[in-house]
């Protein structure tokens, strides 16, 4: 996809970029300053994709509970898994949920 650089680097995207295509891009942008901040790791080996990687999970697994008023099994399929692995990792992420009354 034919990306256009302005002097302030900031990306224009073709307009005629698919979805998927539009949101890799934003996602790259975004990653790439997420990755300047996380990268000192201070003479220590690197844990930057671990790091990033966990951070991504857990907001994913967040909006798929909010999305779901914390129905697990809605929030799983939601995320295209099983209920059982859904629950698993969102022990594992540290999340709790909690049902949303309105």
């Amino acid at each position: 996809m034919p990306v256009k650089k302005t002097k302030k680097t900031e990306v224009i995207m073709n307009v005629k970029a698919t979805p998927y295509a539009a949101v890799e891009e934003i996602i790259e942008k975004k990653l790439e300053d997420i990755a300047t901040l996380l990268a000192s790791s201070g003479g220590r080996k690197s844990k930057l994709y671990e790091e990033v990687m966990t951070m991504v999970e857990k907001g994913l697994f967040k909006i798929a509970l909010r999305r779901s008023n914390g129905v697990k099994s809605s929030a799983a399929i939601f995320l295209g898994m099983n209920r059982n692995t859904f629950t698993d990792k969102i022990t594992k992420l540290g999340i709790t949920c909690e049902k949303n009354n309105k």
